[in-house]
């Protein structure tokens, strides 16, 4: 049985700011919140002192099984600790299969989620990868989303990048309505997400399948927007379309070329030019290879994505004058909403109990998954049995 949680003292961002409330976590669930909440004989007390309570963080683009691979099998990179997801404050992680679908697999993508979960996070999965005919369990992407519990959308595939299948427009138009179909049969986001590279052809494929297709608008979901000004400029674009756009939270030591907004700046971007603050997301790609290429292809060098950016993104967003509840809205509330992660993304009475404590630098003092404490004054009290202490 799961014990009763009482935080009291909290300045809470549900993600809108709730100010200073108490928090009753019991069952799994937040069972309420709200000032000076009645003590509880079957209750562990936690006074925070006025520290931040946010909700947990939605990461909804990381490469469970390690990504990686570009540079020969040596570089491919080891699966992401579930320690490595809660000291950066995620709860509920999506994974995917990037460029290499030859050694990774849908299976061991879904076995990664099924681990996790067990371990106390909440873990979901991709069917598919770069590659077009896409890898899948069943032998089709709407069989996976269908019959396979966690599998909850198709992606990343690639488009406009030199390692991608080269998919035409009416593979893509398939691959997104399976997607929307099964999704409409399950519940589940239905989504395709899209990895864009730095090719000239950019967004146009989204375009053409919103001009000339039945297809809802939020089935296509692009991610990497950020990764060069131009394609900034057509990710915004396809805003008022109602397309919902994700960017990447880069490492700050990766370099970027001129004219690409960081995430904090593509999220103040986005909210001084008044576009719907719901239909932003920021994602890590966590556990990921971030390469960079020689014109012939060749790989020079790598960095490997990291949860553990979210939270500076907000951060460097709030600094810039964006509200802090509408920047973390971008890692909690705006993928719960868009991926029908229902119980996730929010501080509320009924929703689930996923919360993450922010010291008074914003780096992450407490964390709890489910009701269960994952992380004590910063430090990891649950780990994977095979992570070292």
């Amino acid at each position: 049985m799961r014990p009763l949680t009482l935080i009291r003292n909290a300045d809470v961002f549900a993600p809108d700011p709730l100010g200073m409330v108490d928090v009753l976590l019991g069952g799994g669930q937040i069972l309420a919140v709200g000032p000076a909440l009645p003590a509880h004989p079957l209750a562990e007390e936690v006074d925070l002192g006025g520290l931040r309570l946010v909700p947990g963080l939605v990461d909804l683009h990381t490469h469970l099984t390690g990504g990686g691979g570009e540079g020969g099998a040596e570089t491919r990179v080891p699966p992401v600790a579930l320690s490595s997801f809660t000291l950066a404050g995620v709860t509920t992680a999506v994974g995917l299969l990037g460029t290499d679908c030859v050694t990774r697999s849908v299976a061991e993508n879904l076995a990664c989620a099924r681990a996790l979960s067990a371990l106390g996070l909440t873990a979901y999965c991709y069917t598919g990868g770069y590659t077009v005919p896409p890898v899948t369990l069943t032998g089709s992407v709407r069989g996976d989303i269908v019959h396979v519990d966690r599998i909850i959308a198709v992606g990343e595939v690639a488009i406009s990048d030199h390692r991608s299948s080269q998919p035409t427009y009416d593979e893509i138009l398939r691959l997104a309505a399976d997607a929307h179909v099964a999704g409409l049969m399950t519940r589940k986001a239905g989504v395709l997400h899209l990895h864009l590279g730095d090719g000239a052809r950019g967004l146009d494929l989204v375009r053409r399948a919103l001009a000339g297709a039945e297809i809802p608008a939020r089935v296509f979901h692009p991610t990497h927007c950020n990764r060069n000004g131009g394609l900034w400029r057509e990710a915004l674009a396809l805003a008022p379309l109602g397309c919902v756009i994700d960017v990447t939270a880069f490492p700050k030591d990766d370099p970027a070329p001129p004219g690409a907004p960081s995430a904090a700046e593509a999220i103040f971007q986005w909210w001084t030019s008044g576009l719907p603050v719901g239909q932003l997301t920021v994602s890590s790609d966590g556990g990921g290879c971030l390469p960079d290429f020689d014109p012939d292809g060749v790989l020079l060098r790598m960095g490997v994505g990291s949860s553990s950016t979210l939270l500076e993104a907000v951060a460097e967003a709030a600094a810039l004058g964006v509200p802090f509840g509408t920047a973390l809205a971008t890692v909690t509330l705006n993928p719960a909403r868009h991926f029908r992660l229902h119980g996730k993304g929010r501080v509320v009475a009924g929703a689930d109990a996923d919360i993450c404590v922010l010291d008074e630098h914003g780096g992450v003092r407490h964390v709890w998954a489910g009701g269960r404490r994952m992380v004590a004054d910063a430090r990891a009290i649950v780990r994977g049995p095979f992570e070292s202490p």
